[in-house]
């Protein structure tokens, strides 16, 4: 009888070890696949991985284990005017229509064909933004902005060529940015697709100006991530690096560095592209991953976002854009030009009645104008702590 239990006993111990295998060799099968083609060193110190494309992230998402990736948008947006006014005069050297997004990595090589460059994370970091009451302005917490914004009952899509700097940041948790915000939805359920630079040291491990996208269905609860942090966001682009580092900057009363970006709804593939300049494809959301953003946008918002943790009453040093105010314009003020959107018969067009807001203008404000050669544009930014912002 003992002998019976026994040779039971050395059954299930077999059984268990066989399951164990197979949990291992799935494991080890899963985690084959994020093997890179290729890891090229940054002189920033990234190391930017090359992965099979049909490997990324993305595909992590319950709602895309069967999708067919998209390499190209079904049809690009119609160019419509930009708007007309006094000259804007920026003496910038822009990288907006062939030109790629400089990125300090691609001197180590590029990505081959067929892969995605991804930037190594040396920890993991799954960090959540906030929004402001949505739309209008209420309890701001500790962020702080310098926006422009539209508000419409159906936008597919944004464009705007953006003035690149490299602001202070001060304090732990802090950050920097200057992005375009595409949204929809209210509340506890606001959907937004969001992309620009950012200067975050306590995500992103140092102070360099980095190219982001963000997401969310749920008001930055408990869905969505930065770039491709999490599955969601489609990369299609081997030659662009979500997170990495943007070079150069411009230099107060110096040289000028913008890039164009570009968010527009795809209504045959039923996504939302992410697009450098005129053709420059970086990838999409799937707009099965929203509620509202599935069918259209509702507000469209260009600007910038600090974030103030300084403790003991006083303000942040923390700087926004180029760390200066609008009033200094060209060269001083950092800027954000040629402001579109898309219409609904995919139609880039004038934003029309652009509404400027600052929530602490003694600390960062904003002074909107239109040109002939930059259509509707603001400067915007500021020092953050000073004699008027203590």
């Amino acid at each position: 009888m003992k002998l019976f239990y026994f040779f039971i006993l050395l059954s299930m111990m077999n059984l268990c070890d066989a399951s164990s295998k197979k949990t291992q060799v799935r494991k080890t099968l899963s985690s084959s696949k994020k093997i890179p083609v290729k890891s090229i060193k940054s002189p920033d110190g990234d190391i930017i991985d090359c992965i099979n494309i049909y490997h990324q992230p993305a595909f992590d998402h319950p709602l895309l284990k069967n999708h067919t990736i998209l390499m190209r948008p079904s049809l690009q947006p119609r160019k419509g005017p930009i708007g007309g006014g006094e000259p804007f005069k920026s003496n910038s050297h822009g990288q907006e229509d062939k030109n790629p997004i400089n990125q300090l990595w691609q001197l180590g090589g590029r990505c081959p064909e067929g892969t995605i460059p991804i930037r190594r994370y040396q920890k993991a970091r799954y960090a959540k933004k906030e929004h402001r009451n949505f739309p209008q302005l209420a309890d701001f917490s500790n962020h702080e902005y310098a926006f422009a914004y539209v508000q419409s009952n159906k936008f597919l899509g944004a464009k705007a060529t953006i003035n690149l700097w490299q602001p202070q940041v001060q304090g732990s948790g802090e950050f920097s940015l200057a992005q375009i915000w595409v949204l929809a939805g209210a509340d506890s359920a606001l959907n937004s697709v969001e992309a620009g630079w950012t200067v975050y040291p306590s995500h992103f491990g140092d102070s360099n100006t980095r190219l982001f996208n963000y997401w969310t269905r749920d008001r930055y609860q408990s869905t969505g991530c930065y770039n491709l942090e999490c599955p969601g966001f489609v990369q299609t682009s081997n030659s662009i690096a979500l997170g990495a580092t943007i070079s150069p900057v411009s230099t107060y009363h110096g040289a000028q560095h913008e890039i164009t970006l570009h968010i527009f709804k795809d209504p045959k593939k039923n996504v939302w592209w992410l697009q450098h300049g005129n053709d420059d494809v970086i990838g999409y959301w799937p707009a099965s991953l929203f509620k509202d953003l599935a069918d259209s946008a509702s507000l469209i918002e260009w600007g910038g976002e600090i974030i103030n943790n300084a403790q003991g009453g006083q303000h942040t040093t923390t700087q926004m854009g180029s760390g200066h105010f609008a009033e200094e314009r060209a060269r001083g003020a950092s800027y954000f030009k040629k402001l579109q959107v898309v219409d609904q018969s995919s139609t880039l067009v004038p934003p029309g009645d652009i509404k400027a807001v600052a929530t602490k203008p003694n600390c960062y404000n904003i002074v909107p104008g239109k040109s002939d050669n930059a259509g509707d544009y603001f400067y915007f930014g500021g020092p953050g702590r000073n004699p008027k912002c203590p």
